[in-house]
């Protein structure tokens, strides 16, 4: 069954070539601990070139990693953010900023939104590939889970805005169902502490954010939603941890580096 909700998770939220099957996909929809635990495998890949810091420039690491992100990732959470951007920018009730969704239309907050987006990732991809591989790598892996961390917590949180993806993954949760996915990220918490720490609770206050904003603004989360939530927790936690790495250091689980 875990592996059967990891694979859908992974089929969903990343473009490997896992396959698609009705089995998976139903295993996932029902186990929010499957949005963090893909995020591990995510994590793991898109911080390969991360590998190199130190020795290659910060500038050619931060490249890598945001080409590693759009290969393994795509852009289908990105469309998310974008809507989300021309969403925010009209001045009506839900159902209108829900209309304004789905049109294909891309406006001024759609592009502002992913453009903003971008450019703090690649600012604190910049930042993490001055530190050292290890710690950068662990950071990496931590935002991706964090994403996908944040992801779960408004599925578990939220209320569904209307028909869709969000209603088929939020419908049926309830709080208590974020209890599995916060059990998973413990080991990448403390891997490098106190930043794959605090690069976890930012995510998670992405979340509560996006939360509250789409139940004001949306009447609710839609799948629409949940894409951009794994955007901005990404940005949000690769920041706070590497802040929280220029604060106060890092201590890592097995070894100093």
């Amino acid at each position: 069954m875990a592996l059967s909700a990891l694979r859908g998770a992974l089929g969903f939220l990343s473009r490997l070539p896992v396959g698609h099957s009705e089995a998976a996909w139903e295993a996932f929809t029902a186990s929010p601990t499957a949005f963090p635990l893909a995020g591990y495998v995510v994590g793991a890949l898109v911080a390969v070139p991360f590998l190199a810091a130190g020795t290659l420039p910060a500038p050619v690491v931060a490249a890598g990693y945001l080409a590693a992100v759009v290969l393994v990732v795509g852009v289908n959470h990105a469309d998310g953010l974008a809507d989300l951007g021309d969403a925010a920018a009209v001045h009506g009730d839900p159902s209108e900023r829900r209309e304004v969704m789905r049109d294909t239309t891309v406006g001024v907050g759609a592009v502002l939104a992913l453009g903003a987006a971008l450019a703090a990732l690649a600012l604190g991809a910049l930042a993490a590939a001055a530190l050292p591989a290890f710690v950068a790598v662990a950071l990496v892996v931590a935002a991706e889970v964090s994403a996908k961390l944040a992801m779960a917590a408004v599925a578990c949180l939220g209320r569904p805005s209307h028909e869709g993806f969000g209603a088929t993954v939020a419908g049926d949760k309830r709080p208590a169902d974020l209890l599995g996915p916060l059990a998973v990220v413990v080991p990448v918490a403390v891997l490098v502490v106190p930043a794959t720490a605090v690069a976890v609770v930012a995510g998670l206050g992405v979340a509560v954010l996006a939360r509250r904003w789409a139940h004001a603004r949306l009447d609710g989360v839609g799948g629409d939603v949940l894409g951009a939530t794994n955007e901005l927790a990404r940005v949000g936690a690769l920041h706070a941890g590497v802040a929280a790495t220029a604060l106060f250091g890092e201590v890592a689980l097995w070894t100093r580096w």
